[in-house]
């Protein structure tokens, strides 16, 4: 995919640019003539269009609704539903997306997008002033606006949907004033900062305030947040007053397409990144280049997620780094650490960069913990640059809480690396990899290199120790540190070990690699 507009609308067309005029059969779309109550442009008058159709299995990723907004409109509300027959038991059932684009257009990448819901919302509203969370205020033009439909899930019978878009006039009202947080906070200078860089909030389908997401990192002694509404940047604007000396908030998205979500993180204000392909359709190189031109990174996450939609497709290679860890531990993040390894030794022999490992709460609402887990990053300061470079260089762990404290070293020939550093040694020259461990009651301490599993080491009860294992640059290409908590029956686990149950407990902390070369 090139980013000429020509492929773009190609790629819209293969995708399913269909508008009600154009589904023949499958949607029609009519005005209630009953429920407008007064002509164009009169103050206060309102006028309903009632949007109607029905779409088989196999339908468009996006089907497009067009209606025509008059001159002196005020404000577009719409409100949608849709049927739900009942499915035999492993069939989906229906579930239908909603969002919205202006007179602009709905070109992939344009500047028509005025906002995402995802089927968290069944109403919502724009103009000047003010917006429904996850619509963006602003002018309301007239000309021809589309709203988007998303049927994710179809069920056998089909999906019958009614959406209905009320017009109303009136004075335009005052211009919307964006309240975007500074870029950076009162740091430490170079040191390790703790960050979730994946939190929803209403501006998606979280269930949180902005204010109690800030309010819950600062409880969980964050220092830095990453704002990652889905398919929406509607929430950069009001993170403003919520930022602080002591908390840094950085504006991102998480990219929802129909093969994986990703992150990108560090976007410019308002800067909107569509999610509109699929693999197939070769657009996510496009935008992940859109992201990196602003000095953001690309992560995809949690990309062994079991749900529609969110196992990750597009392959790793225009990558920054890869989110690892995704909330309680679960066996997918098992998976995603495995496939993560096995890449280390990869782009090792290759000669190519390493991708990072990072690990965030995901946290929608309560009894989900902001901060668990979370990113801790060296960075020169507590400012978006710092922060996105330390990431981007792999000089970060994750903890499942602040509670977990670690260094992790490799000394060798009198030199010294840290995690994400390279320790160029004699190639039989002893390395003493060191870690130093607080707050995992009983664990379990891993020494991983490309060979797998080389030391293994419990602490004590309670939960600091130091372990110091010795290895070589002809042994190790690498080396990591998990530290695990004790297995249901308290037993520490065992690695090199199968069996019918998973060897180790849920993770308490995982480093990034310390790269060992062989120095000639």
């Amino acid at each position: 995919m090139t980013e000429h507009g020509q492929d773009d609308k190609a790629l819209l067309g293969r995708r399913g640019l269909l508008a009600a005029g154009a589904l023949g059969a499958v949607a029609a779309a009519t005005t209630t003539a009953g429920v407008a109550r007064a002509a164009d442009g009169a103050a206060g008058a309102e006028r309903t269009i009632t949007l109607t159709g029905k779409l088989p299995t196999g339908a468009p990723d996006f089907v497009y609704l067009p209606f025509d907004v008059p001159a002196g409109i005020r404000e577009v509300a719409v409100s949608y539903r849709y049927d739900k027959p009942p499915v035999p038991p492993g069939t989906p059932g229906n579930s239908c997306d909603i969002g919205l684009f202006d007179e602009r257009g709905t070109e992939l990448g344009g500047r028509g997008f005025r906002g995402w819901s995802g089927g968290f919302r069944t109403e919502f509203a724009v103009s000047r002033e003010q917006a429904t969370p996850g619509y963006l205020p602003g002018p309301v033009r007239p000309g021809r606006w589309h709203v988007v439909l998303g049927p994710y899930q179809v069920a056998p019978q089909g999906l019958e949907y009614r959406v209905d878009v009320t017009l109303r006039s009136g004075a335009p009202g005052g211009e919307f004033t964006p309240a975007h947080p500074p870029e950076r906070a009162r740091g430490r200078g170079r040191a390790w900062y703790r960050g979730d860089c994946h939190l929803h909030t209403v501006h998606s389908d979280g269930r949180r305030q902005p204010a109690e997401v800030a309010a819950g990192a600062r409880e969980a002694k964050l220092d830095f947040i990453v704002s990652t509404e889905h398919n929406t940047t509607s929430a950069h604007g009001i993170w403003g007053p919520l930022a602080g000396p002591d908390l840094l908030i950085v504006l991102g998205e998480e990219v929802t397409t129909r093969n994986g979500h990703w992150l990108a993180l560090g976007l410019r204000p308002g800067q909107f990144v569509d999610w509109r392909y699929r693999s197939r359709d070769e657009a996510f190189p496009r935008f992940a280049r859109q992201v990196r031109r602003q000095g953001g990174l690309v992560v995809p996450a949690h990309p062994y997620c079991p749900y529609v939609g969110c196992q990750w497709k597009f392959g790793y290679q225009d990558a920054d780094a890869v989110e690892v860890w995704n909330g309680p531990w679960t066996y997918d993040d098992e998976s995603a650490v495995d496939t993560w390894d096995a890449q280390l030794a990869v782009a090792l022999r290759e000669g190519r960069s390493w991708l990072p490992a990072i690990g965030n709460s995901d946290a929608h609402s309560v009894p989900q913990v902001i901060g668990s887990p979370h990113t801790v990053v060296f960075a020169e300061d507590l400012d978006r640059d710092s922060v996105l470079d330390g990431l981007r260089a792999g000089r970060s762990w994750i903890a499942e809480s602040a509670a977990v404290q670690l260094d992790f070293t490799a000394t060798g020939d009198g030199r010294q690396a840290g995690i994400g550093g390279e320790l160029a040694v004699p190639a039989d020259a002893p390395v003493d990899v060191r870690l130093d461990v607080s707050g995992v009651p009983g664990g379990t301490v891993r020494f991983l290199t490309d060979e797998g599993q080389l030391h293994q080491e419990s602490l004590p009860a309670d939960g600091a120790g130091t372990v110091v294992w010795r290895t070589t640059a002809s042994l190790a290409a690498f080396v990591r540190a998990e530290v695990r908590h004790p297995r249901a029956d308290g037993s520490p686990g065992r690695g090199n070990s199968m069996g019918p149950e998973l060897p180790w407990g849920p993770m308490a902390a995982l480093t990034n690699p310390i790269v060992l070369r062989a120095r000639r």
